[in-house]
């Protein structure tokens, strides 16, 4: 049966790499559900956030076919309770049903959301956290008919370890290129 799987992959800053990793996806036919790209804490190197609904068996055989990418540094996947993520979103709101029905003010203040502008026609709203906090809130809103417009992040995340595997990785190749040299 099929899981969301959250794929870490880590990359040096070179164009077409993105590309590279999405065609392992195509392949397979699997889908990505989110991606995120950012700079990663080691210098030079690149974080791509994935997720995707799969078998256990087609992640482990996504995670090989990205690591054989020449440019790919790493690939490891995850479980929910494997790692920490979050996700943020914008909603616009009308200004003038949010005056009028005070039911709406109720449902952000209950979800935790932030108004991070206001105007006679709209009003911007924020809300960071998991993938079901932020469809709670749009489908609360959107059932009243309040929301205008609405746009989610990809999921960002950290893993439960102490420490990043990628640094581990890195010093262990580091290492063994130190042996050879000798």
């Amino acid at each position: 049966m099929p899981s969301l799987y959250t794929i870490l992959v880590y990359s040096e800053n070179i164009a077409g790499v993105l590309n590279q990793i999405t065609a392992v996806f195509t392949r397979r036919q699997v889908n990505i559900e989110s991606l995120n790209v950012c700079a990663s804490s080691t210098p030079g190197v690149h974080k791509y956030t994935i997720t995707c609904y799969c078998t256990e068996e087609m992640v482990m055989m996504l995670k090989k076919q990205i690591e054989k990418r020449i440019d790919v540094l790493q690939a490891r996947y995850y479980r929910d309770e494997d790692i920490f993520m979050l996700e943020s979103s914008l909603l616009k709101i009308s200004t003038s049903t949010m005056l009028k029905n005070q039911e709406v003010c109720r449902i952000l203040r209950h979800h935790g959301a932030r108004i991070v502008e206001v105007n006679p026609t709209y009003t911007a709203v924020e809300k960071t956290g998991t993938t079901e906090d932020i469809l709670g809130l749009f489908e609360d809103l959107n059932q009243m008919g309040a929301v205008r417009q609405f746009a989610r992040s990809g999921r960002i995340c950290i893993t439960r370890d102490t420490r990043e595997q990628l640094d581990e990785y890195l010093e262990e190749r580091e290492k063994g290129r130190d042996k050879e040299s000798k």
